[in-house]
């Protein structure tokens, strides 16, 4: 099978595309042939050894990126009974660990993925795999969104942020987006009740209180969050690399709970998006289609790090 290579940490051209033998599957494991996959900001940071896990692939040969997949199930292992060959699935493979996306065949555990509705195409359900389970397990398993709460939600137009608007008001919940002056009627158009300029504006000087916030942009935006929150209030952040006076402005403020997360494969938290995106509820933005060979353009946009929802490699 064709697949994409990390030959060594660093730029595009260490994505190497190679021949290599379809992966065996384990009695809890389907195998899967991609339909397409999507490209998160992890992948490059991984690829650029900026990132954590990179340290935990390192001794994995081949080494390949990717954990966002959708496509059709074509041998499945005698432990899995709830899916059948030829079922349509999608999910985010195995992560933390070695995903192993960038192929035309991946093998993965059947209980991280779900029925892709059939309502929407394989390339949105690529799209709508870490990033909306990001969203989703930030309201539903990290924090606890309620539907009274006002929710503060950064980069609301990227990736992560423009599902989390979705889920939010899907909840119930007030929600205050900040993006870019130039994506403001993107997350109004989602659904956001409130838009905040973060290049013109100091949210922490002019924004009431609020019961949650979902932090996305890391360093100093932390501590302004902390900020705007109310006393027993939720702060959920993304990136990684806090500091312990992160830790120390947030326990000053008496927060209900405060959570450096880190988004996990589940099956069932799949089929909660999956039943959001056949209902209409939920629904990925892409902004960027690549085919198989342009990975490598598709790393470059998610580096511009002004990409609008999603970018998807289709199979």
């Amino acid at each position: 099978m064709k697949a994409i290579v990390l030959k060594t940490f660093g730029g595009i051209e260490n994505l190497s595309y190679e021949d290599i033998e379809k992966p065996k599957i384990e009695a809890d494991e389907v195998l899967i042939k991609v339909k397409a996959l999507s490209i998160n900001p992890v992948d490059v940071k991984v690829r650029g050894r900026q990132a954590p896990l990179a340290e935990d692939l390192v001794s994995y040969q081949p080494l390949i990126l990717g954990w966002d997949i959708s496509g059709e199930i074509i041998e499945k292992g005698e432990a899995v009974s709830h899916l059948a060959i030829g079922d349509e699935v999608f999910g985010m493979v195995n992560f933390p660990g070695h995903g192993r996306a960038y192929a035309e065949y991946v093998a993965a555990r059947a209980d991280q993925l779900a029925l892709k509705p059939r309502n929407i195409s394989h390339t949105e359900a690529a799209a709508s795999t870490l990033a909306a389970l990001t969203a989703w397990q930030a309201f539903d398993s990290y924090g606890k969104l309620r539907p009274t709460d006002r929710v503060l939600i950064h980069a609301a137009s990227g990736g992560v942020g423009h599902f989390a608007v979705q889920i939010a008001k899907y909840i119930g919940a007030h929600v205050i987006a900040t993006a870019s002056a130039a994506n403001k009627d993107f997350v109004l158009g989602l659904g956001a009740d409130e838009y905040m300029d973060y290049t013109s504006t100091a949210f922490e000087k002019v924004l009431e209180p609020v019961d949650f916030v979902l932090e996305a942009i890391g360093g100093s935006n932390f501590q302004k969050s902390v900020h705007v929150l109310k006393p027993f209030g939720t702060i959920v952040t993304l990136p990684s690399g806090h500091v312990k006076a992160d830790e120390w402005k947030a326990q000053e403020k008496k927060l209900h709970a405060c959570y450096f997360m880190s988004v996990y494969s589940s099956g069932d938290d799949m089929r909660s998006i999956a039943s959001l995106l056949e209902s209409g509820v939920l629904k990925p933005h892409i902004s960027h289609v690549f085919s198989f060979d342009e990975v490598g353009k598709a790393h470059m946009q998610i580096e511009t790090g002004h990409t609008v929802g999603k970018v998807v490699v289709k199979l």
